[in-house]
């Protein structure tokens, strides 16, 4: 599957910091301390409606990382799944009569436009999931070898199930309890009282065919994949066991990434899956929790058609910190674009105040845990400075703009 288009980040002077981020598994800020090469997977869309600014500060934050690294000297392996076969979008398609292909290609092209006006870094490997149904076929005949899966007792439909209990840490990433797991496990895609399963807590990884859906052959029987296997398998080829960080939403440490932890550690023999489970919160609109069933999303592809500023949209999303639950209101907006405006004309003039320790600031504060709302003050301050008192560095400007560029995504217009 095609990703998006490149962008050309700007290099900056000085020394890089390491970076802190907030681990799910072990509540704390942990460092990042990723190798020459840094491995990070991020769980994508399932392509059935268009990318809401929930979807979009998700993706800031894990760009930001992305861009951190790059800072750093790193080289970055980033991968992202899209879920292009799963329940949901097969239910969109058959309420809307549409072909479930083709809604799944529409979508995703429409968030690969919505990623490039946003800014952001393409992943390395944009990964579909129907295009890996043989490694997910190989995943699951080998957890089914090993005696991590089983068949559900179901002489129609032997659903191939993973046994939950079956590595001893389940629990581990999310550190939810029993009842907060069985209650989350219903509420997000699964089936606890599918008949046949050995446990209510087991998640399905092959699901076989039933009359009217998609199917496909395979030593497993005619059928398709679950969701969480999916990511298990795509990551653990892509980036091995181990890798640097697995990121989402909050909505997404349990179950999925419970279990796509679990199914590759159950197959690999190893653990953990990921250094650190990293996790945005979740947008609200006016007040209320953005959710499709509510139909209350503001969509980036409206945002786009109404003109909005790309760099406003991004300075509105991070004006807040990304593990904050936080609303999307029309104010906040306008005053992304009013700073966008002042930074702009502070980058416009012919010089100002020494930027070096400007870029420093902003450096410390993204090292902590992705401090964008401390890194915004900062940018203020220095143009604050700039318009007021002035300054005599004729580079100063430059390097505002390419430190917001290079750091935060946001481009500002130079002079000269």
């Amino acid at each position: 599957m095609e990703s998006w288009s490149p962008i050309a980040v700007p290099r900056l002077p000085g020394t890089p910091r390491q970076l802190r981020l907030y681990d799910t598994a072990t509540q704390s800020l942990q460092p990042v301390a990723p190798g020459r090469a840094a491995r990070m997977y991020v769980c994508g869309i399932t392509p059935y409606d268009a990318t809401h600014l929930g979807h979009a500060a998700t993706y800031l934050a894990f760009d930001l990382v992305y861009r951190f690294w790059l800072d750093a000297g790193h080289e970055v392996h980033y991968v992202q799944n899209v879920t292009d076969i799963d329940d949901p979008l097969l239910e969109r398609a058959e309420r809307d009569q549409d072909d479930w292909v083709v809604l799944a290609m529409r979508e995703t092209a429409l968030f690969r436009e919505d990623m490039e006006f946003l800014r952001v870094l393409p992943p390395t490997e944009f990964v579909g999931a129907v295009e890996t149904i043989p490694e997910i076929v190989e995943f699951v005949r080998k957890l089914l070898a090993s005696g991590a899966a089983y068949r559900a007792d179901d002489p129609e439909y032997p659903d191939v199930y993973f046994a939950h209990d079956a590595t001893g840490r389940f629990g581990y990433e999310s550190n939810y309890d029993t009842e907060t797991m069985n209650a989350l496990f219903a509420e997000r895609g699964g089936d606890p009282e599918r008949p046949g399963k050995r446990h209510p807590l087991d998640a399905l990884l092959w699901r076989m065919a039933r009359p009217g859906e998609p199917s496909w052959e395979s030593e497993l029987g005619e059928g398709r994949p679950g969701w969480h296997v999916e990511c298990s398998a795509i990551a653990l080829n892509r980036l091995g066991i181990g890798f640097d960080i697995q990121g989402g939403g909050s909505d997404l440490a349990f179950p999925h990434h419970e279990f796509s932890a679990a199914h590759a550690e159950a197959l690999s023999g190893d653990e953990p899956f990921a250094r650190l489970y990293v996790h945005a919160g979740m947008i609200g609109l006016n007040g209320q929790k953005m959710s499709k069933s509510k139909g209350n999303l503001e969509f980036v592809s409206r945002l786009r058609a109404d003109g909005v500023d790309p760099a406003a949209l991004r300075l509105a999303l991070l004006a807040g910190h990304y593990r904050s639950d936080r609303q999307w209101t029309a104010d906040l907006l306008g005053e992304a674009e009013q700073r966008l405006a002042s930074w702009r004309e502070a980058a416009a003039l012919p010089s100002g105040p020494p930027a070096r320790e400007l870029v420093d600031q902003v450096r410390d504060h993204l090292a902590d845990d992705l401090d964008t709302p401390g890194a915004l003050a900062a940018v203020d301050a220095w143009m604050d400075q700039a318009r007021t008192t002035g300054g005599t560095d004729a580079d100063a400007p430059g390097l505002l703009a390419d430190t917001v560029d290079a750091l935060l995504g946001i481009p500002l217009h130079r002079v000269g």
